[in-house]
């Protein structure tokens, strides 16, 4: 009998603990899934910087948040980067396309940053590794040069997490910085499906960086 007692006291306890585990499980995933969108943003304080450079994407948010850093005298330049898409398909269809770049440009001088403090990086560009490699290589000709990334808000920890892969041995410093205006809600990123598939789409970009970007790009 006391076998017995001593077996089915053992098993409550293994059951009990089985529940407590399942329960603090539950509550991680939960804790985990309401505060993933927050986790993607992540800014750096800002400084006074020889550029600031408006991320591809996010058209007119991220100039218009670089015209208000150049007028705020954090950069003495502003500069933007060439997508090669969707230009190259509208060349090939001999259709007028003025580019992203053009149109940021824009924007820009319409917030007042003069046109000769506006630069055009080379080369063209496929996705955001791209970008910070033509950065990286702007700052190269300027040791210790520093430059101001603005991007959308869940895409800011991804574009930190590429710096650190293409960054070691380079003397330039990279900022970034988030638009304001960006509509992402990082606190209720699961009501609309644009803010969901943003969330699902950074998640996997940050595991591509972490693994050393071995996925291309699609072109």
């Amino acid at each position: 009998m006391k076998q017995r007692s001593a077996q089915k006291i053992s098993g409550r306890g293994y059951l009990l603990a089985t529940v407590c585990a399942v329960f603090i499980l539950l509550l991680f995933v939960m804790y985990a899934f309401i505060h993933a969108g927050a986790w993607l943003v992540s800014e750096d304080p800002v400084e006074k910087s020889q550029a600031v450079l408006v991320l591809s994407g996010g058209l007119p948010d991220r100039a218009l948040a670089a015209a208000q850093i150049y007028r705020n005298g954090f950069a003495k330049e502003v500069w933007l980067t060439q997508p090669l898409q969707p230009g190259a398909a509208m060349k090939e269809l001999q259709l007028p396309y003025a580019g992203e770049e053009e149109y940021s440009r824009m924007v820009l001088i319409a917030k007042g940053v003069p046109p000769e403090a506006i630069h055009i990086l080379q080369p063209r560009i496929l996705n955001t590794a791209d970008e910070l490699q033509a950065v990286a290589a702007a700052l190269d000709k300027q040791p210790d040069a520093t430059a101001i990334v603005v991007t959308s808000k869940s895409h800011t920890r991804r574009v930190q997490a590429i710096w650190k892969k293409i960054s070691p041995g380079r003397r330039g410093r990279l900022i970034v910085r988030a638009a304001p205006d960006d509509y992402f809600d990082a606190s209720h990123w699961w009501r609309t499906t644009s803010d969901a598939l943003s969330v699902v789409r950074e998640y996997l970009g940050l595991l591509n960086a972490w693994a050393g970007m071995p996925l291309p790009p699609s072109k």
